[in-house]
């Protein structure tokens, strides 16, 4: 009996923590966003930005903007840039910002908030995310369409339909590979082949998309879910507002905190969460 309990406490002591992982609230806008779809977080800055839709997601109504928040969750400029259409995925690239628009991309000077200019992306229907990708070109997913577009020298063309791209939304870089949520498993992609490759199955669409390193993901469902994926494929629901009618759009992330940003589209705020136990 006594070797029973020795064997018994020494696997608990050396499990895997896994248990132990979850998210903490740590501050949260007020409802003054108007729903919020993505939001990005810049290291050298401390600055946030958010993508407000302001409407229906594709609705063109030029009442989309740009809100600036700093890093612990305070308004600096609501309308930081306007003018836009259900934006979405935003990136930076030198000293611009890269916001989807429905079928065209916009180009915002950082400094100003100026809109310098729209990319058309013929044939798109519904442009999602937006990354700059380990080889400088700029990819935006297309979630109705099932692909990834591709723009280098601003002229814009598709880089890959296929059907693993069915609901082709989150985009991330990992090291030389791109990352892509879709609807039911996470992709990863090499730019200079097209290969796509399978790194998890989940049972819902990918909207956020953090990578942490290592092997783990945390990758959220519009509907509220959050979930972390581990590198042997064991995950982990973090958080499940769905029956709040809560949503988690597209994550933003804080890596020297590990503090995830929620925005939670309907529901019109960003909500900050620290990820505990990795």
């Amino acid at each position: 009996m006594k070797r029973f309990w020795f064997f018994f406490f020494t696997a608990i002591l050396f499990m895997p923590v896994i248990y132990g992982q979850s998210l903490q609230t740590v501050w949260q806008t007020g409802r003054v966003l108007k729903v919020p779809e993505s939001v990005l977080y810049v290291p050298h800055t401390g600055l946030i930005y958010v993508s407000n839709i302001n409407g229906k997601p594709a609705e063109k109504n030029s009442r989309g903007f740009i809100a600036l928040l700093d890093s612990k969750g305070l308004v600096v400029n609501l309308h930081w840039a306007t003018g836009l259409n259900a934006p979405k995925g935003m990136a930076i690239k030198g000293n611009h910002l890269l916001v989807s628009d429905i079928d065209r991309l916009a180009e915002i000077d950082l400094h100003t908030g100026k809109i310098i200019r729209f990319v058309s992306f013929p044939g798109a229907r519904f442009l999602n995310d937006v990354v700059v990708g380990p080889d400088g070109k700029i990819y935006v997913t297309d979630t109705q369409l099932g692909a990834v577009f591709v723009m280098k020298k601003w002229k814009p063309e598709i880089w890959k339909k296929d059907p693993l791209l069915k609901g082709a939304n989150g985009l991330a870089v990992e090291n030389d590979s791109l990352l892509i949520g879709c609807q039911g498993h996470l992709l990863k992609a090499d730019p200079k082949t097209g290969k796509l490759k399978i790194v998890a199955r989940v049972p819902h669409g990918i909207d956020g998309l953090v990578p942490l390193g290592n092997g783990k993901y945390v990758v959220s469902d519009w509907s509220g879910e959050i979930r972390l994926i581990l590198p042997d494929g064991v995950q982990k629901v973090l958080s499940n507002t769905t029956d709040e009618q809560v949503n988690a759009a597209d994550l933003g992330f804080i890596p020297q905190k590990k503090i995830l940003l929620v925005p939670t589209f309907f529901d019109n705020r960003v909500v900050a969460r620290k990820l505990t136990g990795l």
